[in-house]
């Protein structure tokens, strides 16, 4: 016999366990607050910090089964990789981020709506495999969860019925605009409630570990909605999917939260950790770039490859042209001047008509937390 749909929870939820939560809620809280302590004190987060989007795009994918790293997604962008099951991944990849971005901006003078959240699911889909998933549309169809080609009978979760999903989101929206007794708590729910929910054919679980930043931003709780906790979460992905089945099965909201209390304050941690890193790489190059150019650009030369770390010379000279005005025989010679230096280091030669592309390798490195080149 076929697996019933899943009835959701009426939110907020009651009964929980304060004696497991509370001490989590106070090392969760204090470690984010930390963490956004430095967070406030970065003049650009969005140029500084993109190498940890990108971060953030590739392990939220991966938990999705990609396979692409931030360097591969950075050549690619680069027109260094070329067609492919890859380049299948990382335009994905490339959506996700793309994603992130425009819900910063929109975060900026409106809350979250389900209007807003089907736009960004139409982007995270835009030509990409799923893309005739319906993007940006919720499902008008019973869907259902398991292992590759499986029948509703051999379903490990089975989501809310279609007739019943309009219902059931616009309570899930009327909770993102209470307040609970904790945001983190609340946080944890909003996002285990939206993955219960599915509400759409595919790119549920992107969707919803996106809504965690722009949760904690839109109730003030976060400076820039820039708090990634994709890295946590594949690292112990059969936890997390375990913990969020164990709601639909047991009704163990404790578990879950529980979980997601501990990864917010390991993951508050870690990322603070690389916050400093490149904050200090930042500083560290101001100087060095300034002591090798003696350019008045310097500060735009560091914003363009901190923003794009591989690059062909010709497309960052070009920018910096159209941005900053800088004159376009200056931009390239001071790239070189950076690559002479090693602060730059070339990947591809120049040939022919085609030119040498470049990159900064001690911020690749720092993103993905291992040495890359």
């Amino acid at each position: 016999m076929p697996m019933q749909p899943f009835v959701p929870h009426a939110l907020p939820v009651h009964d929980l366990d304060w004696r497991l939560l509370l001490p989590l809620v106070g090392q969760a809280n204090a470690a984010l607050a930390r963490y956004d302590g430095l967070l406030a004190g970065i003049p650009n987060p969005a140029v500084m910090l993109s190498p940890l989007t990108t971060q953030e795009a590739v392990l939220s994918s991966k938990i999705e089964g990609t396979q692409a790293t931030v360097d591969e997604v950075l050549e690619q962008e680069a027109g260094l990789l070329k067609e492919g099951e890859k380049y299948e991944d990382i335009r994905e990849i490339s959506n996700y981020r793309l994603a992130l971005y425009q819900a910063r901006d929109y975060l900026k003078d409106y809350p979250i709506r389900l209007a807003f959240i089907r736009e960004l699911h139409r982007t995270l889909m835009n030509s990409v495999r799923g893309q005739d998933k319906t993007p940006g549309e919720f499902r008008l169809d019973q869907n259902w969860i398991g292992k590759m080609g499986c029948t509703r009978e051999e379903a490990t979760f089975v989501p809310p019925n279609p007739i019943q999903l309009p219902d059931h989101l616009q309570a899930w929206e009327a909770y993102l605009d209470s307040d609970d007794v904790d945001f983190l708590i609340q946080t944890a729910v909003v996002h285990a409630q939206f993955e219960l929910l599915h509400p759409f054919k595919d790119g549920n679980g992107r969707i919803g570990r996106i809504l965690i930043p722009l949760f904690l931003y839109q109730k003030k709780v976060l400076s820039q909605p820039m708090f990634y906790l994709s890295e946590y979460l594949e690292n112990h992905r059969d936890e997390y999917y375990l913990r969020l089945k164990g709601i639909s099965t047991e009704n163990d909201w404790n578990g879950w939260i529980a979980f997601f209390l501990r990864a917010t304050a390991t993951q508050a941690a870690q990322n603070g950790q690389r916050v400093v890193a490149i904050q200090s790489l930042y500083e560290e190059m101001k100087q060095a770039i300034h002591e090798t150019t003696h350019s008045q650009y310097t500060v735009h030369l560091l914003d363009a490859i901190f923003s794009k770390p591989i690059f062909r010379i010709s497309d960052l000279a070009q920018r910096l042209t159209d941005e900053f005005g800088i004159h376009a025989k200056t931009a390239p010679a001071l790239l070189r001047q950076l690559r002479d230096v090693g602060i730059l280091r070339e990947i591809q030669s120049a040939s022919g008509r085609r030119p040498a592309t470049l990159c900064f390798p001690r911020l690749l490195n720092l993103a993905e937390g291992r040495q890359v080149l």
